[in-house]
């Protein structure tokens, strides 16, 4: 055994996570964030850093809390980043040579996403606003203590569409409490869509862009109405701006907004606010990026075609209309970052990113565990994969030397910093964030398998020793074999890969063996795959997870199948709670911010009308047996594994009724039950909850594996 201990769920006070790169044109400086935990405030301290082109010299550049999103002006003589101002975010100037900050917008619901101009004299700014307000206010006063709504979500688990959300949400106190110092107020509701995860309840205000003064921080309204803008981008001559929205009078879908998952892009005047409408409402689309001569715009998006499991490609239009060119030219390619982990909460991919000289677009894409960056022709004639490997690349920037910065996590690594050269290929790291504290720790590495199901499908998992364990001594000596959990990830249109897991290091740290997999409905294996779950949930993705148990049994002596646990949050909650209802062959289950009643589900989810009436097929008035055939809930009295139920107070993604319906079913029957509450948790909890709060549902976990398996 070696002398090195492994991770501890305390050891999430440790981590140092970067990210958001940008890179001076000016001296190749790049400016990234530096996010630690906030012991003292049970939160995070998110900071700006600098790093010299050549990688030698690293320094802290800004001493907020919560400073986030550098962008260097085109010139290089600025940095702009998002702080907040009282509990609005706003946007600061900082010189690129130090010194004291300045905030720059004083927009009355703070600011959202940002870019400079092309001249640096401006800057393009999200901010939301009632419908028939200017949204600025010169004291950046907060009248009502609203914040900005995030991005719409279509999964389960927080799956990142490349539309954008259609809702601000209302901020609440702890707890979902009203804040002390507010009288309680109803809340009027006419839509469906009032709430989102994370986020809370709508506020009525929408998402518009401005164009802000860089000077005087004077705002000017490019779009209004009852409609919220997505993502952004300005033309390279500064004149136009490229918007994605959803705006009702321009489609002739009669359909309720709230229930399509669509998005249309838009070309408007940068001051005059005229806009033409590129796309013919039958696309879900993001991430709009210009060609360098203006001819083109590139984006990611989705036609459809295959609803929620759509995977979503690159395409390209001209910047007058006309005909749409998928430069995908791999069908099962998905373009984007669908990695899950638990490190970071979802990011939205980085945007297109044109060659310098027009030519080609470079993207991100997911396949087979991995997240790589490829470069496609601009006229749809071939891809080339150029950072490839059992890695996770989840960020991106333009480097001063027509290469780029790249963040990159693996198996081991949270994620670093590395520069890359297409030209050549050399890769160079820049970071080493928890190098030192990690080097102290023993690690376990993830073993990859494939598994050919019966009905064909090829099934790939991975299986991580316990930490010090050594399978070829114990086989000899004849050791005792050690107790196994199978992980089971969210979505369903997620997927498991080679990405840094605090929780299944914790497990093998706890002398574990872990077993995780991509059953299909999983990203990164083609199109017909990822459509495979669709009305079929509890089918052929438990017979999947099942058969991979079976296969890790015969190829990996030292797992004892009398000792097998299992666990999984959101669709993998929901999984967990399936198997135990259909099989008694696992000892101890955890289900995490699950689903256990699709009838109910449907009515109280953000998503659950859309959501449920896609992935199971129905609805509760015309097809409650259908969805009652794949609850959970109905196979409870089947249910006899002792099983730990953890869930957040706040989500409103898989709302807590779904764990408390479950746990009183199975208290009722007299079966081993616990049920754990985490105040003001979201379903984000695992990932960008309150320190304390993951550092006990780690600890939950583990201790009731032990428990039951130990």
């Amino acid at each position: 055994m070696s002398e090195q201990r492994g991770l501890t769920a305390e050891d999430l006070y440790r981590f140092v996570w970067v990210g958001a790169p940008d890179v001076s044109k000016a001296d190749g400086r790049i400016a990234y964030t530096e996010r630690t935990v906030n012991e003292a405030k049970d939160g995070y301290m998110t900071r700006i850093r600098a790093l010299s082109a050549d990688g030698a010299q690293d320094i802290l550049f800004t001493s907020g809390e919560q400073d986030a999103s550098p962008a260097w002006s085109p010139d290089g003589t600025r940095l702009a980043f998002a702080r907040k101002h009282g509990d609005k975010r706003q946007i600061w100037l900082l010189p690129a040579s130090g010194g004291e900050a300045r905030m720059l917008t004083h927009l009355s619901e703070g600011a959202g996403a940002f870019a400079w101009s092309p001249d640096g004299s401006k800057l393009l700014v999200s901010s939301q606003v009632d419908p028939d307000d200017s949204g600025h206010s010169e004291d950046g006063s907060d009248e009502d203590g609203r914040e900005p709504g995030g991005e719409r979500k279509k999964g389960i688990d927080g799956e990142t569409k490349v539309g954008q959300e259609n809702a601000g949400q209302a901020k609440t106190g702890e707890g979902g409490a009203p804040s002390k110092d507010k009288p309680l107020k109803e809340l009027v509701v006419d839509r469906i869509r009032y709430r989102g995860d994370g986020s809370g309840l709508w506020n009525g205000k929408r998402s518009h862009l401005f164009v802000v003064d860089a000077a005087d921080g004077e705002a000017q309204a490019v779009t209004s109405g009852e409609f919220d803008v997505g993502s952004f981008a300005w033309s390279p001559d500064g004149s136009t701006i490229a918007f994605t929205a959803y705006i009702p009078a321009d489609s002739e879908d009669e359909t309720d907004p709230d229930l399509l998952l669509v998005s249309d892009l838009y070309v408007a005047d940068a001051y005059g606010g005229s806009r033409r409408k590129l796309t013919d409402s039958n696309w879900s689309i993001g991430q709009p990026a210009w060609s360098p001569d203006g001819s083109k715009i590139a984006f990611f998006a989705s036609d459809r075609s295959y609803h929620n499991a759509t995977l979503n490609r690159l395409y390209s239009i001209a910047a007058e209309g006309g005909d749409i060119l998928c430069l995908t030219d791999d069908r099962d390619l998905l373009v984007g970052n669908l990695v899950v982990g638990d490190m970071r909460s979802m990011l939205p991919s980085p945007a297109p990113l044109f060659s310098e000289d027009g030519s080609s677009v470079y993207a991100l894409f997911t396949r087979h565990g991995s997240a790589g960056l490829a470069r496609f022709a601009a006229d749809g004639s071939g891809h080339e994969e150029v950072i490839v490997g059992d890695r996770d690349v989840y960020q991106l920037a333009p480097d001063h030397e027509g290469g780029f910065v790249v963040a990159i996590a693996d198996a081991l690594n949270p994620g670093d910093l590395y520069r890359f050269s297409p030209g050549t290929k050399q890769e160079t790291r820049l970071t080493d964030a928890n190098g030192e504290w990690l080097g102290e720790r023993e690690l376990s590495a993830p073993e990859s398998f494939w598994v050919q199901t019966e009905d064909g499908w090829n099934v790939q998992g991975w299986i991580m020793q316990p930490v010090g364990f050594d399978a070829a001594a114990a086989a000899s000596a004849g050791a005792p074999k050690v107790p196994t959990i199978l992980e089971i990830h969210g979505g369903p249109h997620m997927m498991y890969g080679h990405t840094f897991m605090h929780e299944f290091q914790l497990l093998a740290a706890k002398g574990y063996a872990v077993i995780f997999a991509n059953p299909r409905g999983g990203h990164g294996y083609g199109q017909e795959f990822v459509d495979a779950c669709r009305g079929d949930y509890g089918g052929g993705d438990y017979r999947d997870l099942m058969e991979t148990v079976d296969y890790a049994l015969a190829n990996y002596a030292y797992i004892d199948e009398k000792r097998l646990g299992v666990t999984g949050g959101s669709y993998g909650g929901f999984m967990t709670n399936w198997i135990i209802g259909h099989t008694d062959r696992f000892k101890s289950a955890v289900t995490q911010r699950s689903i256990s009643n699709w009838i109910s589900f449907y009515g109280v989810s953000d998503i659950g009308p859309y959501f449920t009436e896609d992935q199971i097929g129905g609805d509760p008035w015309q097809d409650t047996e259908l969805l009652w055939k794949h609850s959970p809930l109905a196979y409870v009295q089947q249910m006899r594994t002792p099983l730990l139920i953890l869930h957040g107070e706040q989500d409103l993604r898989c709302p807590i009724e779904q764990g408390e319906q479950l746990f009183i079913a199975l208290k009722r029957l007299g079966r081993k039950t616990r049920l754990v509450r985490f105040p003001g948790a979201s379903h984000d909890l695992s990932r960008g909850g309150h320190p304390s709060l993951r550092v006990a549902r780690l600890s939950h976990i583990a201790g009731w594996m032990d428990d039951h398996l130990v």
